[in-house]
């Protein structure tokens, strides 16, 4: 499957405030980003961001080191309309997290709302850590939210890996040390729940930095 073609046709023929997987507020990651990267100076990058609102939250808190990086130009487009003339303001990537070019050692926070949970291949998930693992600063931060294991088993026809807290801290290896998991129970525009984990990692402060 060609998955850029696949999410470039979802959001130029759906709306993109009516997706299941679309919130009006991302409190949980807001607050979580905020509890653990205070530094409003801190490099933080959303993997697959494009449409979200949470860079204009961590905007509008102060956060003004952001990346977005997402797979679809259209889910980027939509997010750039959305925040003129903020957009400016922010660094956004359309690429595959798989085989981005990212800073090694660069950011202090990796977040990831709903990309993770699409990797249903072990190789694939291997390449994501093996990114997260080189971008991410030692002593920065992961921040991943996935389907919990009573989530839906597809999501925009597409099968999807479902996670414990544990299971998907494990994902990331003994490199990343686990802090905190939150569940939250998502309802979406057309008023179903979908049950997420967020699984918060910090890397070893010690950690070599990969080039």
């Amino acid at each position: 499957m060609d998955r850029k073609a696949h999410w470039d046709a979802m959001y130029r023929t759906e709306d993109s405030k009516r997706v299941g997987w679309y919130q009006a507020e991302a409190g949980v990651s807001l607050r979580l980003i905020q509890q653990h990267v205070p530094e409003l100076r801190s490099p933080i990058i959303d993997v697959g961001g494009g449409a979200s609102v949470l860079v204009a939250q961590l905007h509008a808190a102060g956060y003004r080191d952001l990346t977005v990086l997402d797979l679809s130009g259209a889910a980027i487009a939509i997010a750039q309309a959305n925040l003129c003339p903020t957009a400016a303001t922010i660094r956004w990537i359309e690429t595959d997290i798989l085989t981005a070019q990212l800073s090694p050692g660069h950011y202090g926070l990796w977040h990831d709302r709903a990309v993770f949970h699409f990797l249903t291949d072990p190789a694939d998930r291997a390449r994501y850590v093996a990114q997260a693992r080189r971008a991410v600063a030692p002593g920065g931060y992961v921040l991943v939210a996935s389907f919990a294991e009573d989530g839906p088993t597809h999501c925009s026809g597409l099968e999807v890996m479902r996670y414990s807290a544990e299971s998907l801290q494990a994902q990331f290896g003994e490199e990343f040390t686990f802090l905190e998991a939150q569940r939250e129970e998502h309802r979406t525009p057309g008023g179903q729940l979908q049950a997420f984990i967020y699984c918060v990692c910090r890397r070893r402060p010690g950690a070599p930095v990969s080039s």
